[in-house]
């Protein structure tokens, strides 16, 4: 009998905390968006690869975050309410998340009675999903060695 090890998580700060330090420089104005993006993504497939080369054989994936899971989730979806349409990027991923002057944010409830919070999606009956193939092709890119 072979066991499979999988990981559902793994710490997605970076090694040395190079996302929170990116995303306190991006909120204080200090980087441009991608700038946070492209730390995200390097964090994100060191760690796939740390795994990968692990052994592991199950690898979790879409666990790194910039402010809350069940909205990155809602974000790769696309399942994005009317009143968020106009913006674009980060500024409509953290107004869904904090907000701003004449649109309020997501509504956030308790999971259960834990302690742990969560942005609840806005799903209308005309809301269609989007296709999110390219975060899987990247992830699959760093799986073959691309």
């Amino acid at each position: 009998m072979q066991i499979q090890i999988a990981t559902l998580g793994y710490p997605r700060i970076g090694k040395n905390r190079e996302v929170k330090k990116a995303l306190e420089s991006f909120w204080s104005g200090n980087i441009e968006s991608e700038s946070l993006l492209q730390t995200v993504r390097k964090v994100e497939e060191y760690n796939w690869k740390t795994q990968l080369e692990a052994g592991i054989d199950h690898i979790g994936i879409g666990d790194t975050t910039l402010y809350d899971h069940v909205l990155d989730w809602t974000f790769r979806f696309g399942l994005i309410p009317k009143r968020f349409q106009q913006l674009s990027g980060l500024e409509r991923y953290f107004t869904m998340a904090r907000g701003k002057e004449g649109i309020p944010a997501l509504e956030m409830t308790k999971w259960f009675d834990t302690n742990y919070h969560y942005l609840v999606p806005e799903i209308a009956e005309s809301t269609l999903p989007s296709d999110f193939s390219d975060f899987l092709e990247r992830v699959k890119g760093v799986g073959s060695g691309e």
